[in-house]
């Protein structure tokens, strides 16, 4: 159910601020694709890996078990801007700091 997720509201004022979103949800694709139909800019990926391909940022906007534990090096390596925005709070500040990675997470000091 898609009605009031976040995301939608997120994806669409990046797009309209000029942003090229490309999105991966493992359970919710078919329905965001049904929801999102025709969005200008937005595209949708079949894979975490294929998300990052060219990303210059990472936002998590949902926390699906599989987005828990990421191999940070790649992600380093993936992001052009090495910035990451966790609207869910799955990591450890420090943590992915180790990585050289910018975190930013949403809601928490």
């Amino acid at each position: 159910d898609m009605r009031e997720a976040p995301s939608r509201v997120i994806i669409k004022e990046l797009l309209a601020r000029g942003a090229k979103v490309q999105a991966y949800d493992p359970v919710a694709a078919t329905e965001a694709q049904r929801v999102m139909e025709g969005w200008a800019g937005l595209s949708y990926a079949e894979s975490q890996k294929q998300a990052l391909e060219g990303a210059d940022a990472l936002l998590i906007v949902t926390e699906w078990k599989e987005f828990r534990t990421p191999d940070f090096d790649d992600l380093r390596n993936s992001l052009k801007d090495r910035i990451v925005f966790d609207g869910r709070n799955l990591y450890e500040p420090e943590l992915i700091r180790s990585f050289g990675l910018e975190y930013h997470s949403i809601g928490r000091r």
